[in-house]
């Protein structure tokens, strides 16, 4: 069975609202901190056997704490702040839906991943090419990572720039959920 929905400006401004609480939160000031309690939500979401949808998110915030934690990816500066901005949402107990519920407690987490991932897009696409090509190659020099980290981290700022600066006929505008 398959359930749609289409979220309004209203149910956007809702998540954009929270993410903000969130990312003012004492939680977000400690990237440790952040990256614990996504990693533990993580596990206990899937301990408590969820929905397909939900595990399906569920792997792509693993991914978004992955891209912070990997050494050789060494995402900096604003693009490690949106990150940890997104994840600031999933370490916070006080969301939409109690995640305590059986069956619905983590779909909100689930619906705040996708649009998550849907503002990230570029960062994981480019986080999935460099982990692509640092799998494929055999004793493969660091500064030869290093190039191609470089390469696909400036990919990724162009195309979100771009994608902006399109949306809104060439002028500069805040994303959606306020990552940047």
């Amino acid at each position: 069975m398959k359930v749609s929905f289409e979220l309004s400006p209203r149910d956007i401004k809702y998540f954009r609202e929270r993410l903000q609480q969130a990312k003012e939160s004492k939680s977000a000031e400690d990237e440790e901190t952040v990256l614990r309690l996504a990693a533990e939500m993580v596990e206990e979401a899937r301990a408590s056997q969820p929905p397909e949808y939900v595990l399906e998110r569920l792997e792509r915030l693993e991914q978004l704490v992955e891209m912070l934690e990997d050494d050789e990816w060494n995402l900096e500066g604003r693009d490690r702040t949106r990150l940890l901005n997104a994840l600031t949402y999933f370490v916070d107990p006080d969301d939409l839906i109690p995640d305590r519920i059986p069956g619905l407690g983590y779909i909100d987490d689930a619906i705040m991943i996708e649009l998550v991932a849907q503002e990230l897009k570029h960062d994981i696409e480019a986080y999935e090419d460099f982990c692509d090509f640092r799998s494929g190659k055999k004793k493969v020099g660091e500064e030869v990572i290093e190039k191609r980290r470089d390469d696909l981290q400036s990919r990724m700022r162009r195309r979100t720039r771009s994608e902006r600066q399109n949306a809104r006929g060439g002028s500069k505008r805040r994303s959606p959920l306020g990552l940047w």
